[in-house]
């Protein structure tokens, strides 16, 4: 591949040199038309500080691959990042009776833009920047080469726009490789099984990152009665009930999630008729069951990404507090609420901030009690803090 040159404005080297791996288009002295995915060595004052690809639509022009000058961009360079990600993998997480990760966490495993979970021997991935794009077929093969057992590879590409850095990943998928998937996929995630919509369901069809939060839900359970808000597929529903739950209330605005939701308790063993499952709006529901004087020893707060633009973190840390505010009603004393966020542009102390204001207007005194972030197989480079997205709290009324 031919490598362009692009000369980096007075002073930003630094930030590359230390680790972080985005340019910014405003970051470059100079942008010549060059297609998406050329290869470019970032410099100043004419000096090698790093080579990445190059993206001509969107706000970060370049995404920073190595910052070694004698490492060429090629199908080896790609492969090795597979393999060696793999490893980590299979050396770091818990792997006992679950065969679902993710592989590739795009800027934590040296592949900006690039996500790859693997859903029992199917790969789903997603490339988000249209600088991919060329080096699709090379993804492919160094999946095809690196993963032993590989069934098959989904694609669901969306590059989003520049001002969002969540997706709502509903395009529908594409088979790159090997046998169809299913239209739902059966996993096995810590002795439980789920079906997985990879072809349709947001993002790639299930929310790996929250594979060991679920686990201790099912330990916290036993005995209570649970509500789990936005609730999805019953990940976190299945769990509790597994645990013992005496109780559990699933809620989600997606009919076909509840319904999913639904599949997955009997998959389990669990009758769907003794528990409580309901399409709906949860601010609406958690205010009728304060009405009624309905409470829970458990709540479990999971929301899509309340943050989708920068513009957006103020009314993002209001909405978290005003939705734990709500949940905090009708949560009994003693009880449990494990709160979460998925939005990357609230840190973990803005979180925090938003549950200590609902915890305080709510006049409910909280004990921390769990703080977690996302597992090994979504790993946090140092130097991207932008990537420590996922904030997973449990709090105990006292």
């Amino acid at each position: 591949m031919n490598v362009v040159k692009l000369e980096l404005a007075r002073g930003l080297g630094r930030h590359l040199r230390a680790g972080h791996p985005w340019v910014f288009r405003k970051a470059l002295e100079h942008v010549p038309k060059i297609p998406p995915g050329c290869v470019v060595d970032l410099t100043e004052n004419g000096k090698f500080v790093a080579r990445g690809y190059y993206d001509p639509h969107s706000a970060i022009a370049v995404r920073v691959l190595t910052r070694d000058p004698r490492e060429t961009v090629d199908a080896a360079f790609i492969t090795r990042r597979v393999r060696q990600a793999l490893a980590e993998r299979q050396s770091l997480i818990d792997l006992t009776d679950t065969d679902s990760y993710r592989l590739i966490h795009g800027e934590g495993d040296g592949l900006p833009g690039v996500v790859v979970d693997l859903y029992a021997g199917w790969a789903v991935m997603k490339l988000y920047s249209a600088g991919l794009t060329p080096y699709r077929p090379l993804i492919l093969e160094a999946l095809k080469a690196g993963v032993p057992g590989l069934k098959g590879i989904l694609g669901r590409d969306e590059v989003g726009r520049d001002d969002v850095d969540e997706d709502e990943g509903r395009g529908s998928g594409k088979m790159l490789f090997g046998q169809e998937a299913p239209e739902q996929i059966p996993i096995r995630e810590r002795g439980a099984t789920f079906l997985v919509d990879a072809w349709r369901g947001q993002k790639t069809g299930f929310f790996l990152d929250q594979r060991e939060n679920r686990y201790l839900i099912r330990r916290l359970a036993k005995g209570r009665d649970v509500l789990n808000c936005f609730s999805f597929s019953g990940g976190f529903s299945v769990n509790a009930a597994l645990g013992g739950a005496n109780s559990v209330f699933s809620v989600d605005l997606d009919p076909d999630a509840i319904a999913l939701a639904r599949e997955n308790f009997t998959r389990n063993g669990l009758p769907a008729e003794k528990y409580d499952f309901l399409a709906a709006d949860v601010f609406k529901i958690i205010q009728s069951f304060k009405e009624e004087g309905r409470t829970f020893d458990l709540i479990i707060l999971d929301p899509p990404a309340f943050a989708k633009s920068q513009r957006a973190v103020q009314a993002a840390i209001d909405g978290y507090a005003s939705l734990n505010r709500q949940a905090l009603g009708i949560l009994r004393p003693g009880g449990l609420l494990a709160t979460a966020s998925c939005s990357a542009r609230v840190s973990p102390g803005d979180f925090m901030g938003a549950v200590r204001e609902a915890s305080f207007k709510a006049g409910v005194d909280l004990a921390l009690v769990e703080e977690r972030y996302q597992p090994p197989d979504h790993p946090v480079r140092l130097q991207f803090p932008e990537g420590k997205y996922l904030k997973f709290y449990v709090l105990q009324s006292v």
